[in-house]
């Protein structure tokens, strides 16, 4: 039995043509053809299906070996050009049978590096996914303590926020409808009974998420009050006095 060749079936499984009816047929009472086909739809599949990732370990360095191994070999194989014509009074030899066009076809040599390649791809998203742990997602850092925070003062009451102290030494600030301000947004720690206080850091927009560091050793029981200051570019590091968001933070 006649099977379908190599590169043919590498175009069938990518979809770049429809089968023939002759192809069809062959397929339906091949079993070798049909399972080699298969074979590479899987693998085509694999690669639709990994555009989106990225980061991805690189592949061993011996797959790539022999990836090049396979393309060198195949490259060296001798073809129709290498052959030399007859010399003065040898018959020439016969002419091959035209052979019937089945669309573009691809050199072997090509073919053998996209099913190494794909070899390849199979590995490198097996090793991502026993790196990554497949589709687990990465834990959430524990919450220590939050606060929802509050307009303060002459602050328009439509402002407002949330704090999160995360147990990765960060704090997520969400804030809404600040106030514009001629300056910049400050984040403070506030202890409420001596109203000593340290700053955090700033905001960079007047809506959104931010996470800032916390210093490891801070105490919330006594720094439990979170604040959100309008600071003006006047090099004074101390609070301006002008709270806009205030709340205290519970375990």
């Amino acid at each position: 039995m006649q099977h379908l060749d190599h590169d043919r079936l590498v175009f069938l499984a990518l979809g770049e043509s429809e089968a023939a009816d002759r192809e069809a047929t062959h397929l339906d009472t091949c079993e070798h053809c049909r399972g080699e086909l298969e074979t590479l739809q899987h693998v085509a599949g694999l690669g639709a299906g990994t555009q989106g990732l990225t980061d991805l370990p690189d592949p061993p360095e011996h797959v790539w070996q022999g990836i090049v191994a396979e393309v060198r070999a195949a490259e060296a194989l001798p073809t129709l050009t290498d052959r030399r014509p007859p010399r003065a009074g040898e018959p020439a030899a016969p002419a091959a049978a035209p052979r019937p066009r089945r669309g573009r076809r691809w050199p072997r040599w090509a073919t053998t590096a996209v099913t190494a390649a794909a070899a390849a791809l199979i590995g490198v998203v097996g090793t991502a996914a026993v790196l990554g742990g497949g589709d687990e997602p990465a834990p959430r850092p524990t919450v220590l303590a939050s606060a929802p925070l509050a307009a303060f003062g002459s602050t328009p009451k439509d402002a407002s926020g949330d704090a999160r102290v995360l147990g990765d030494n960060q704090l997520h600030l969400h804030v809404a409808n600040l106030p514009s301000v001629p300056g910049y947004y400050e984040v403070w720690l506030i202890d409420p009974k001596t109203m000593e206080m340290f700053s955090l850091g700033t905001l960079s927009k007047a809506s959104g998420d931010e996470l800032l560091p916390m210093p490891p050793n801070v105490d919330l029981r006594t720094y439990s009050v979170v604040d959100v200051s309008a600071e003006q570019f006047d090099n004074k590091p101390a609070h301006s006095g002008d709270s806009l968001l205030r709340g205290t933070l519970t375990g």
